[in-house]
This record gives structure tokens, sequence and C-alpha cells, in this order.
């Protein structure tokens, strides 16, 4: 089977059925729907119990686990999924009318590069507001890892679709009482191995943020990064790791406010993060010279661009 589409979930009832009938309208229906209810309150198993009883022209298979959050829905469904490929929809959003299509289009061209770990659509939110900045490029295409995303101005959310083989083998870290760790940290740690995906300028996802959604409900803010530290710290000791300390102020500032309100001291920080005390007492040194950094990047990038198109500085 070439695809699994999987679906995490956690008490949405009232849009499961949105995604259910995006599924129909697929010309290509040789794919398996894995959902994973994350111990739902509400209806959600009659729900779904009711669409398997339909006559579906694809796979629909369903697991319930304990309540551990959306990475440890992820973890299970790497270990089961069919698909040779996996494509994560949430339950709260939808795919395109020729979204399997694109995604068996683009299997065929990227199976045999060896460096490509996948490849990913556009997101759109359903009044058309794009997910992410489209590409430029003639090719409509662009090769580039997940830690080369703002090298590339690959921004916002796209809709990515991984090889299950890889991500089986890069399954996200589980701390006791922690319910959230950001998806970043699999797909950095893919890209760190040297793989990249191929970033498609076609639409293949339709989104709604809920205020009970986990964008909105920000737990990957600092308020959620506090309760969930130890998966938080994870994720920023690896992108230390991956990136160097001095290329992300906004995370610098962001683990700093985290550490006050985890009361840390110096050592403390230097132990989690991995790396000496010294870099630690640097940071607000190099909080600065990063944005200092970030703003003359773009300040000269608009001002040369001024210049190549013929305007005045």
């Amino acid at each position: 089977m070439k695809l699994t589409i999987f679906t995490p979930t956690y008490n949405r009832e009232k849009y499961l059925s949105r995604l259910y009938e995006s599924l129909k309208k697929q010309k290509f229906k040789d794919f398996e729907w894995l959902i994973i209810d994350d111990e739902s309150t509400d209806n959600t198993i009659e729900l779904i119990k009711k669409f398997i009883n339909e006559k579906n022209e694809f796979q629909i298979n369903f697991v319930r686990i304990e309540h551990g959050g959306k990475h440890r829905a992820l973890n299970k469904a790497f270990d089961i999924a069919k698909g040779e490929y996996f494509f994560i929809v949430d339950s709260d959003d939808y795919i395109a009318d020729d979204a399997v299509e694109k995604i068996y289009e683009w299997i065929e061209e990227t199976r045999d590069i060896e460096y490509l770990a996948g490849f990913s659509g556009l997101r759109r939110s359903e009044s058309g507001i794009s997910g992410g900045k489209p590409l430029v490029n003639k090719q409509g295409w662009i090769d580039a890892s997940n830690l080369e995303r703002l090298k590339y101005q690959l921004l916002g959310e796209k809709a990515e679709v991984y090889r299950t083989e890889i991500l089986r083998k890069h399954k996200f870290p589980e701390f006791e009482n922690e319910y959230f760790v950001s998806e970043d940290v699999c797909w950095n740690a893919i890209a760190h191995e040297g793989y990249k995906l191929r970033w498609y300028n076609h639409v293949i996802y339709i989104f709604e943020y809920l205020d009970t959604g986990l964008t909105k409900s920000k737990i990957n803010e600092i308020e959620g990064s506090t309760v969930n530290f130890n998966g938080y710290n994870y994720r920023i000791k690896n992108l230390i790791k991956y990136r160097g300390l001095t290329n992300n102020p906004r995370m610098i500032r962001e683990y700093m406010e985290v550490a006050k309100r985890k009361k840390l001291s110096v050592r403390q920080m230097a132990n989690y993060l991995e790396i000496p005390e010294y870099q630690v007492k640097m940071m607000p040194i190099f909080l600065f010279f990063g944005f200092t950094k970030s703003f003359l990047k773009k300040f000269y990038y608009k001002s040369f661009r001024k210049v190549l198109i013929g305007g005045k500085l």
C-alpha cells in the first residue's frame, strides 16, 4: 500500500465527518485511513464505527489508546501504519479533492531519490488564506531539509508526507506526565541525518484553527513549554546541537523566559541543555547580537532589492 493518512483525534466528533467526506471524494482510493483516538469522552468511537460499517473503497483502521497526547499517538501510528508513505491530517482539518492524486504523482517523481525523506504540499485555510509563503521559483518545487526552511523562505505550516520507514527510526521522546512534544523534534532529527524534502507549490491540505486546537491552546508557547518542560528542553537541546546557539535569537529569548519561570540556575540550564555554563551566561549577549544580525540582514536585503529593481534607497 502506498499511503497511510493518519488522523490523531481527541473529542472531535463534530469535525471528523468533514474529513471523512473529503477522503471519499478522492479519485485514487488505494490508501489506509488510520485513526488513533486519544481516549475521547464524546461520541467519537460510535461515529468511527459508523464510518467503518459503510461501504468504502479505502481501508479504515481504528485504534484507541490511553490519553497521552499527539506525539504518543504518532509513535503508535508509525509502528502500525501499512502505507509506504505517511501523511498526517488532523481531525479538525481535511484534504483537497486532488490531494491523494497529487501525492501519488509525487511519490513516483521522488521514490528513487535517496536523499529525500518525502515531500510536502501547501496548506490553505477554508477562506483561502495560505498556511505559508508559496514558492516563487519557476519549477514549482525545491529540495530542502526541515532545518533549511528559513534559508529558503519555506515559512508557515506545510503538508508533509514522509516515508514511513524513516519515521519509525525517529520516534518522539515520551516523558511521564507530559502530553506535548513539538513535531519538529522528529522532522529536525531526520533533517540532521542529511535527508531533505521536496517542497511543492500545490495545495493539498485545508485547515481550520479551532479554539480547542493545539495551536490556539498555546501548548507550544511559554505556558505549555513550562508545563511540558522535558519535551520542550529536548527540542531546544537538539536545535542547539543542529544549528548552534547563536542562529536563533527567538529560541534563546523563549528558553530564558521558560527557565525563569522554572527558577532554573545557570548550572541547571547548562545540565539540561548539555552546554558549558559560560554559554548559558552569554545567552543575553547572543540574544542581542542575534537580533541585531537579523535586523541588518533584513535591512540590507530590502535595500539591495530596491537597487536591483531600480528604486531609490
